[in-house]
C-alpha cells in the first residue's frame, strides 16, 4: 500500500488518508480500513445521459462493505454526499475499489488499530511471504500464506485409477496430476518474493512429486525453479485439503524457517495458548469478559484477537474491543492481530475471536461463570465452545506442535 497524503489531527483523531493499492493483500487492509459511515473518495465509471461512459470522482457515505479474495475487488455501497453533475446527492452509488487504484478514506476517528494497520501496510519489509502446496493422491491445494490472509491460487483434483497388473493407466494418471500441480506452482507462486515454499503430503507423495519437479525443472530448463530448489521445505501433511496447511504451519521445522515472518509470531502465540489451555487453564482464558477482567488484574501477558471483532458496524462495540487492545499494550502486554482468513485466525474464531495467555493464574475468575454475559456465548466470527471441544481442539493442536 502506498500512502500518498495523510491528514489526522493529534486532538480528535479525524481527518482522511489517500493511498493507492498496490498489492492483492493492500485490499485485505483497505477492507479492514473501511468502516460503515466513512466517506471515500474514488473515481469511478458510470452512465451519462448520453449513454457514455466517462469517468467522475465521487463520494460516498458507506453502508456496505464487500470483500472479493479471489478476484480482490473490494465494492462499497452508499449514498452521495457531494454535488455531481451526474450522481445526485443522496443517491444510492457503488464504488468497486481495484489494485493500482488511488482512493481516499475520510474518518471521524482514526483508532489506534486503523493507524497500525496503515504502518504495516505502508512497509515492505512487513510483508514477508509463503507458499504451500498440501497434497495427497489427485488432490492438490497451491496456497499464498501472507501476514493476514491464506488464499488458494490453484486448486488441482483428478480421478486417479488404483494400480493393476498389466495397466499403466495409474502411472498416466500420477503423471497428468504432478504435471497440474506443476504448471500451477510456476504459474502462481512469485520465487522472488516468498522465502519459501512449503510441500507437504501424506506418506512419500511429496518426496516423489519433488523428484518429479526437479527433474521436469532440468529438462525444461526452468531456471526459475533450478535456482530456487533450495526454498522447497518438505513435511508431513495429514491430507491435500487446504486446512492441512495449517498443521504444516506449526511444525518446529517450519517454525524455525518462517522465525522472521508475522505469520510465525501469531503461530507460536496460538499454539502457546493452546499448550497452556491444556496444561494450565487457570492461564488461558477466552471470551472477552473473561479476557477484560484478567486485563483489569495486570495479568494479560499475550492478548490474541481477530481482527474480524474490529469490522463491527456497531461503533460502540468497535470501541470496546480497540479499548481492550490499547489498556493491554499500556499494561505491558503482547498484542496479536489474526487475520480471519488466516488459517490461525479462523482457528482462534472458534474461540470467540479473542484470547489471554496470562502472567499468573486467576482461577477465580474462570470459576465466576455465572457473571459472563450472553456475549461471551457469540462474540465476533466463532461461538463459545463447550470444555469437551475445547479439549479436543487443544488436543489436536499439541498432537500437531509434536509432529504427530
Amino acid at each position: 500500500m502506498k500512502v500518498l497524503r495523510r491528514q489526522i489531527s493529534s486532538k480528535d483523531g479525524d481527518g482522511f488518508v489517500q493511498m493507492k493499492t498496490e498489492e492483492a493483500e493492500d485490499m485485505w487492509h483497505a477492507y479492514n480500513l473501511i468502516a460503515d459511515g466513512d466517506r471515500v473518495v474514488n473515481e469511478s465509471s458510470t452512465g451519462s445521459t448520453t449513454s457514455k461512459r466517462v469517468r467522475l470522482s465521487l463520494t460516498i457515505a458507506v453502508e456496505r462493505v464487500d470483500f472479493d479474495s479471489d478476484s480482490c475487488l473490494l465494492r462499497l455501497s452508499g449514498r452521495n454526499s457531494e454535488e455531481n453533475p451526474h450522481v445526485k446527492i443522496g443517491a444510492y452509488h457503488t464504488l468497486d475499489l481495484e489494485l493500482n487504484q488511488v482512493f481516499s478514506i475520510e474518518k471521524d476517528v482514526w483508532d489506534l488499530i486503523h493507524l497500525e494497520r496503515i504502518e504495516t501496510s505502508s512497509d515492505p519489509t512487513k510483508k514477508a511471504e509463503v507458499a504451500a502446496v498440501v497434497m495427497t493422491g489427485g488432490l492438490a491445494h497451491v496456497c499464498l500464506v501472507t501476514s493476514h490472509m491464506t488464499v488458494t491460487r490453484a486448486r488441482i483434483e483428478m480421478n486417479i485409477p488404483r494400480k493393476r497388473a498389466g495397466s499403466s493407466d495409474h502411472q498416466k494418471a500420477i503423471s497428468r496430476f504432478y504435471e497440474a500441480v506443476y504448471q500451477a506452482i510456476v504459474r502462481h507462486v512469485n520465487f522472488q518474493q516468498i522465502k519459501c515454499l512449503l510441500l507437504g503430503s501424506p506418506g512419500f507423495v511429496k518426496d516423489d512429486f519433488f523428484e518429479f519437479l526437479n527433474l521436469e525443472a532440468v529438462r525444461r530448463e526452468e531456471r526459475v525453479l533450478i535456482e530456487n530448489k533450495s526454498k522447497f521445505v518438505l513435511v508431513h501433511a495429514s491430507s491435500g485439503h487446504k486446512h492441512a496447511v495449517e498443521e504444516i504451519l506449526s511444525q518446529p521445522a517450519v517454525q524455525t524457517r518462517l522465525a522472521d515472518t508475522k505469520a510465525s509470531e501469531e503461530i507460536r502465540a496460538l499454539a502457546t495458548f493452546f499448550d497452556m489451555l491444556k496444561k494450565d487453564p487457570d492461564r488461558a482464558y477466552y471470551g472477552y469478559n473473561h479476557v477484560s477482567r484478567a486485563n483489569e488484574e495486570l495479568a494479560v501477558d499475550s492478548l490474541l484477537v481477530t481482527d474480524g471483532l474490529f469490522r463491527s458496524s456497531d461503533l460502540q462495540t468497535r470501541k470496546k474491543y480497540v479499548g481492550l487492545v490499547e489498556a493491554a499494550k499500556d499494561r505491558g502486554a503482547k498484542v496479536f492481530v489474526f487475520s480471519s482468513m488466516h488459517v490461525t485466525g479462523e482457528q482462534l474464531g472458534q474461540l470467540t475471536g479473542i484470547a489471554a495467555v496470562l502472567r499468573f493464574p486467576l482461577p477465580e475468575i474462570a470459576e465466576d461463570d455465572d457473571e459472563s454475559s450472553d456475549e461471551d456465548s457469540v462474540i465476533g466470527e466463532g461461538r463459545d465452545m463447550d470444555a469437551g471441544e475445547v479439549k479436543s481442539l487443544a488436543q489436536g493442536v499439541a498432537a500437531i506442535d509434536m509432529g504427530l
